[in-house]
């Protein structure tokens, strides 16, 4: 290849690099400012209505600036095979490593909002998913609100089994951990997903949408492993409320 060819294909490259690169929005909760992230796919259409994943980042990426959080877990997934995820993906932030997720639930909630009087979402098709703390807040968020999720993801999370098993197994579940995990007890996602499993069965539910990956080498990054998973994109994407959302 000449220089002027390489040169040219390395600013094509960059031109999509930054056609794909998400927006960062400001949304106001109690008069507060927050940044957000939203990737629109470069061949959006607002004639349609669009999948939304909703992505909540792990300790590392708290902060202010709206852009950590798409560094690490499900943004750099999306960017390196956007053609595996034809949806809008949020990303909110939230600013402290000292407070979890559902503290700031009424971010998650008001970022979800704004997207959807942005841009035209499916409202049947909204996913849940996380990493670490964003894994806790995949639980914990998604318990809460049944009604507004189609399927949840959590990976490398926690929470209490009497907390989150009995609402979240309502939806569609696969949950990631690895199994050499140091930072949080890859138990606490057997327990969960044990009862959600045996609740499903109980009720008549589909135990096939309660999923569970364990990595066996795995430390606490399991993300990496998790976002790769070439059936996931589809799985997330694929699943809709019965009742079309809310």
């Amino acid at each position: 290849m000449s220089r002027t060819l390489a040169i040219a294909a390395l600013m094509a490259i960059a031109a999509r690099a930054t056609a794909a690169a998400p927006l960062v929005r400001e949304v106001m909760v109690d008069g507060t400012a927050h940044r957000v992230a939203v990737r629109v796919p470069d061949d959006y259409d607002p004639g349609r209505a669009w999948p939304l994943v909703v992505f909540l980042h792990g300790a590392g990426e708290c902060g202010i600036d709206g852009v950590l959080q798409t560094q690490v877990g499900l943004g750099p997934a999306v960017a390196v095979r956007p053609d595996l995820w034809p949806c809008l993906v949020l990303m909110p932030q939230k600013p402290s490593a000292n407070e979890e997720w559902e503290e700031h639930e009424d971010l998650v909630l008001a970022a979800i909002a704004d997207v959807r009087a942005q841009w035209n979402v499916d409202p049947a098709r909204i996913a849940l998913t996380g990493l670490s703390q964003g894994g806790h807040g995949t639980w914990l968020i998604g318990a809460r609100h049944p009604e507004l999720f189609s399927c949840l993801a959590p990976v490398c999370g926690y929470g209490r089994v009497r907390t989150v098993a009995s609402r979240a197994a309502v939806l569609p579940v696969w949950a990631f951990h690895g199994q050499k995990d140091d930072v949080v007890d890859p138990q606490e996602t057997l327990d969960i997903m044990a009862e959600v499993r045996r609740l499903r069965q109980a009720t008549g539910g589909d135990v096939g949408d309660a999923r569970l990956t364990i990595y066996p080498d795995a430390g606490h990054n399991s993300w990496d492993a998790a976002y790769a998973e070439p059936a996931l994109p589809g799985w997330l994407l694929g699943h809709a409320r019965p009742e079309g959302g809310r």
